[in-house]
């Protein structure tokens, strides 16, 4: 002891020569081999109030977790939900955020709530992704489409969308409106295979007065590629305030009108493969 006391008499020089090492960066290893000291708790000593540099710390692999853990209890999760929520130990998550303060105690049926809500959360998730499987594997089936099948598609489409002539009212015109862009490729692939030629097509939006009727304008024009100023004008629908809209956001477009010229053979043509395919499907039936 005599010899230690001794070695360490200027202990106040000593710490100030080892308080300046460390904040030149050194380690303490750096900082013991300079100063001769081979006593740690002298060492200590020496260090104590002074910081680490940064070089010297470990990189911890479970930062992100502590962090997340240490924002999951400030909104007032307790250590069961964070588990879940994080799936860590829960030993780990008492050293993390043991400092915080404690969430106050929710009552037995707004935890029940909150359970519920986590339940339907995941039920929620799993439904979404066996619909996005079925989707999927609907879609491999379709594979190539033939012409033929084209054309049935393309016309119990336009018989389903379609203006349709009637006893009272003779309008034998290829005219369709609809706002489902997969809806409008399909028709104009149609279209396409019935050899109407694009400088027979005339287009116009129907939209209501509350949306971006110039944003609309371009996504259509865009969708169908051709240049914004061949539209023919847009319709405007007056907004009804007794009206809950439901067609509205970002995402609302308004229709696509999609005018046929010189179409009365064409419709007539439409009719007739409509009146086959309806006595088709009576044989399937019978």
């Amino acid at each position: 002891m005599t010899e230690i006391t001794s070695k360490y008499a200027d202990f106040e020089g000593l710490r100030e020569r080892a308080i300046a090492l460390r904040r030149e960066g050194l380690s303490r290893r750096q900082i013991r081999d300079r100063l001769h000291v081979d006593n740690n708790d002298i060492l200590n000593r020496l260090l104590e109030g002074e910081p680490a540099p940064e070089w010297t710390k470990r990189p911890n692999a479970k930062d992100d977790l502590r962090e997340r853990a240490r924002e999951l209890r400030v909104k007032g999760l307790t250590y069961d939900q964070i588990q879940v929520e994080l799936g860590c130990s829960k030993s780990s998550i008492s050293l993390w955020v043991r400092d915080l303060p404690k969430p106050e105690r929710r009552d037995p049926s707004e935890q029940a709530k909150l359970a519920a809500r986590k339940r339907w959360e995941h039920e929620l998730a799993v439904r979404d992704e066996e619909r996005k499987r079925t989707k999927t594997a609907a879609a491999r089936q379709i594979e190539a489409m033939s012409d033929r099948e084209l054309l049935v598609a393309g016309t119990a489409l336009y018989w389903a969308e379609g203006m349709k002539d009637k006893s009272y009212d003779r309008r034998e015109n290829v005219l369709f409106v609809n706002s489902d862009p997969g809806v409008i490729q399909l028709y104009l692939a149609w279209l396409n295979l019935l050899d109407v030629g694009p400088e027979r097509l005339k287009y116009r939006v129907m939209i209501h007065m509350t949306a971006d009727v110039e944003a609309a304008e371009r996504y259509w024009a865009d969708l169908v590629g051709v240049d914004v100023s061949t539209f023919q004008k847009t319709t405007i629908k007056k907004h009804n305030p007794k009206t809950v809209r439901k067609n509205v956001g970002d995402g609302y477009r308004g229709c696509l009108v999609i005018r046929v010229s010189r179409s009365a053979e064409l419709y007539r043509r439409i009719e007739g493969w409509w009146s086959g395919m309806v006595v088709e499907a009576g044989r399937h039936t019978a």
